[in-house]
């Protein structure tokens, strides 16, 4: 199960809370075996992602569809809970992301991560700027010893 939070403590809460709706197993008869973080391994070009959600609104649950480009997934994640909180006025916490994929170009419905296929388009990345590790070492104040003799 791939739980997207801000950090762990969230992240496992989120796990319970689904483990109970869908397996009815409680916190207290189960255990949580192995939490690990997920990194992107492939950041360097842009893929596009679809991703199925559900959120609960006034009206009542309500199921979605949405496709995001971006260099990794989290970032799609991170893209939808911006666009559903801006447009639809969801909650962070009423969003459920039931699967996450990375589609193809033919694949691809939506018209705006269509029109993005065709173009040659090269966008700079971000430069990295490597700290100077010198630097680090030098202090920039310095303690002396104070005269205490009154030189005349």
């Amino acid at each position: 199960m791939k739980i997207f939070a801000p950090n762990s403590i969230i992240a496992k809460s989120r796990f319970w809370y689904f483990l109970k709706k869908t397996q009815k197993v409680k916190k207290s008869a189960g255990e949580l075996v192995s939490f690990k973080k997920i990194h992107s391994l492939k950041t360097n070009f842009i893929r596009n992602f679809g991703i199925w959600i559900k959120y609960d609104s006034k009206n009542g649950p309500i199921n979605m569809y949405k496709e995001y480009r971006d260099i990794s997934v989290i970032g799609a994640i991170e893209q939808l809970y911006l666009e559903m909180a801006g447009s639809y006025k969801v909650k962070w916490s009423s969003i459920i992301v039931l699967r996450t994929e990375e589609l193809n170009k033919s694949e691809c419905i939506r018209g705006k991560i269509k029109q993005f296929h065709g173009v040659k388009n090269n966008f700079p990345l971000r430069t990295f700027n490597y700290r100077n590790f010198n630097k680090y070492k030098q202090t920039n104040f310095v303690s002396k010893k104070f005269q205490n003799v009154l030189k005349i």
